[in-house]
């Protein structure tokens, strides 16, 4: 018996041969310097911001050289599969502007001449290249139980030396094949493991895209390559998917980067051209003053999810991996305003060594400047789309007049310097709500503070005949049709009428002889229309309320007083 008898015993329905599957998938025709990059996500549970991070990166480096991006789906462990997670991952990433050219797109459906993309669907393929590395002697049919596996853990740290299966302790490496031929026609249970050439003493040299040139400990595990269920484990299965889809540069974090030697030497074990690897900078976070990796049990910013029922922008997230992921982005986003992110060319040359710090602050920040700049036409239409998933009532609410919400959201935009009052979708109601009737008339208006400031900390309650006077006699002078600056220069003049005064010093100096300053006259008027002392700017407000609601709404609010 010889080791051909012992692979097609294993494998008698493989026929095909490495060749044949060369044949099947060929080099991809694409121009020099094209890079075919991947995603290849566990279906185990929601897409995770390191997950985003790194599909980002993946997806621009094929998109810019004019390459191909696809998606195949990692499925193998099937214990820990969360059943329609993948094609949710692959929805997600879309919202994002990650859409791959092809490869896994839902359970049903590919597109792409490499597939299958779903690797549950490539067993043959798999079961193709182990049955020839059998026949060349660099694989093996392994029959440790779980016994002889916990006694030879247990021995290795008895004797301090590296865990593992390897060399004096690989007990089944060097089996008879026909004892080997002997065991699995009884019925043995077995896993397949490859065999390994290398020496833990030993050192490899090689070249990461990120990091440079690396010395790393030569692999001497015999590690498992197929399972007893018939499904490879992620070593070996990346390593064929990698070759036959002819990935040319794989991008993954670096906590691969200690497997590095294991699929180096299977890919040069098979004769097939290694990819060139970037390993990735982890997204960190500070814990009481350590950095740890973001962690799906601990921290909600660890879900991409959370970003996205929280609302906010894709745009703005997008832009905040990327200065994560090139140290020179900001300086090219702060040189280039009017161009998209798109028009950025990632280099792994400006990629962190270091794991990142996520900083929601500055998500926030960055995601408050791109939608102030967002025109009001557009983000209406995005705060639309989210609410719709998110927030129902809102959603109702802008439904019923889409041109409303557009003029609040307009409000001191597109001008030199926009507000930014808005870092998330999910800020917009808080912000605006009063300015819908169904709201406003809800709102508690016999309680409103009527209150002004004067000195440090120093308040004193307006008597409740000035409060009426004062709005009053706004309605009585009421004009806003006219440019702002007129505006305010009415409503000063009147205010001054009224005892309110535009002369800080004075006012400081002896706040009994005024009823408050101007700011405090116009503050009332907000007050009376929004029962609240911040909103957006009260001129703009009026105008896109129209004179009778806004006579109405200060109406309610003298009676109550």
């Amino acid at each position: 018996m010889n080791s051909l008898d012992l692979a097609n015993l294993i494998f008698p329905d493989i026929h095909e041969t490495i060749a044949d599957l060369e044949k099947r998938y060929p080099e991809r025709n694409l121009p020099e310097g094209a890079e075919v990059t991947r995603f290849a996500p566990s279906p185990t549970g929601f897409l995770h911001t390191g997950s985003l991070f790194t599909s980002l990166v993946s997806s621009r480096f094929a998109k810019q050289s004019g390459g191909v991006f696809y998606i195949r789906l990692e499925d193998t462990d099937t214990k820990r599969e969360i059943e329609g997670s993948g094609a949710e991952l692959v929805s997600q990433l879309k919202v994002f502007d990650i859409i791959p050219d092809e490869g896994y797109l839902s359970d049903d459906k590919e597109i792409g001449n490499y597939g299958p993309y779903t690797q549950s669907k490539r067993a043959d393929i798999y079961k193709t290249v182990i049955k020839e590395l059998i026949i060349q002697g660099r694989a093996y049919p392994c029959f440790a139980t779980p016994e002889e596996l916990q006694a030879l853990r247990d021995e290795q740290e008895k004797n301090k030396e590296i865990p593992g299966y390897y060399g004096k302790y690989a007990k089944y490496r060097n089996l008879p094949i026909d004892e080997a031929i002997e065991m699995i026609k009884a019925g043995k249970p077995y896993i397949i493991r490859f065999k390994s050439m290398g020496d833990h003493n030993n050192k490899i040299f090689f070249h990461d895209e990120i990091r440079g040139d690396l010395e790393l400990t030569q692999n001497d595990q015999d590690i498992v390559i197929l399972k007893s269920d018939g499904l490879p484990t992620y070593h070996f299965a990346h390593l064929v998917d990698d070759h036959f889809m002819r990935t040319t540069v794989v991008t993954r974090g670096e906590e691969w980067l200690s497997s590095l030697p294991i699929h180096l030497e299977l890919f040069d074990t098979l004769g097939f051209k290694r990819p060139r690897y970037a390993h990735l900078p982890v997204i960190m976070k500070l814990d009481n003053g350590n950095k740890r990796k973001l962690s799906k049990r601990k921290d909600n910013e660890a879900a991409v999810e959370f970003f996205l029922q929280s609302g906010y922008p894709k745009y703005g997230f997008i832009e905040y991996l990327l200065t994560i992921a090139n140290s020179n982005y900001e300086e090219w986003r702060n040189q280039n305003l009017d161009k998209s992110f798109y028009d950025f060319k990632l280099t792994f040359d400006h990629m962190s060594l270091d794991g990142a710090l996520f900083d929601i602050e500055k998500v926030e920040s960055i995601s408050k400047e791109r939608i102030a700049y967002t025109k009001a036409t557009v983000l209406e239409a995005e705060v639309e789309e989210w609410a719709k998933k998110y927030d129902k009532p809102f959603y109702e609410m802008i439904i019923k007049d889409r041109d409303f919400l557009t003029k609040l959201l307009n409000i001191e935009r597109e001008k030199e310097n926009p507000r930014k009052d808005y870092a998330k979708y999910s800020d917009v109601y808080p912000i605006i709500s009063f300015a819908y009737n169904e709201v406003y008339d809800n709102l508690d208006k016999s309680n409103l503070d009527w209150s002004v400031s004067f000195g440090k900390g120093e308040t004193k309650i307006v008597p409740a005949d000035v409060v009426k006077k004062a709005l009053t006699s706004y309605m009585e002078s009421y004009n806003v049709d006219c440019a702002e600056d007129e505006w305010f220069g009415n409503l000063k003049e009147l205010a001054g009428t009224l005892g309110f005064t535009s002369d800080r010093k004075a006012y400081k100096a002896n706040p009994a002889d005024f009823n408050g300053q101007v700011g405090d006259f116009a503050g009332f008027i907000r007050l009376a229309l929004a029962c609240r002392k911040n909103t957006p700017n009260i001129y703009y407000i009026q105008k896109i309320l129209g004179k009778d609601e806004v006579f109405r709404r200060i109406k309610l609010v003298l009676e109550s007083i």
